[in-house]
């Protein structure tokens, strides 16, 4: 096991080489029957295969057969891998997010994730991809230096407050706020949309 000064736990990426925290790759299992599956919660049994957390990343892994060489067996990775790896991390975010609901970590609307922000409340902001790009807008200029993610749509973040759609959230710091951080950097590799 690798660790920097600060002691976080290092990887080696497969495809590119590079050495990085644990917590910006993403970590693969072989199955009993050869077949490479994604562990993103890093619980299943066996030799981790770990990626940099990045959709091309994955992909040339599976095109150029970097599992089987890592491995040292003849391996295939599963299909789709990259899009079940984004499924997981997604499910990850917003079973996050209900988490800190339940605990009252988490503010949204408009006007409450504003008033948070106002007060010092905020750690992190979430904006919905699909919301009026001058909302978006005002609440990023309201969240200053704050983390601003625009990763899930208005659907996926009401459905985790049990709303039809929700816009606009803020989070209140915590554990589980900065573990929703990294889990959504993660994402971020697999996903088009960008968050500062």
């Amino acid at each position: 096991m690798k660790t920097n000064k600060g002691d976080t736990p290092e990887r080696r990426c497969i495809v590119t080489g590079s050495v990085l925290p644990k917590e910006k790759l993403i970590r693969c299992v072989v199955s009993p029957d050869g077949i490479v599956v994604p562990d993103v919660g890093e619980k299943l049994p066996g030799r981790g295969l770990w990626l940099s957390a990045a959709r091309d990343v994955v992909n040339t892994a599976c095109a150029k057969n970097a599992f089987s060489r890592a491995a040292r067996q003849n391996v295939k990775p599963m299909e789709g891998l990259a899009d079940r790896i984004e499924a997981l991390l997604a499910q990850r975010c917003l079973s996050l997010i209900g988490m800190m609901r339940r605990t009252n970590g988490v503010i949204f609307g408009f006007e409450k994730t504003r008033g948070w922000l106002r007060d010092g409340k905020c750690t992190v902001v979430l904006a919905a991809s699909d919301g009026a790009d001058d909302g978006r807008a005002k609440i990023k200029a309201l969240s200053g230096d704050l983390p601003l993610i625009e990763l899930f749509d208005s659907g996926e973040l009401g459905g985790t407050v049990g709303r039809d759609h929700v816009v606009h959230m803020g989070f209140a710091s915590g554990r589980m706020a900065k573990r929703f951080q990294v889990e959504a950097l993660r994402l971020q590799g697999f996903r088009d949309i960008k968050s500062d």
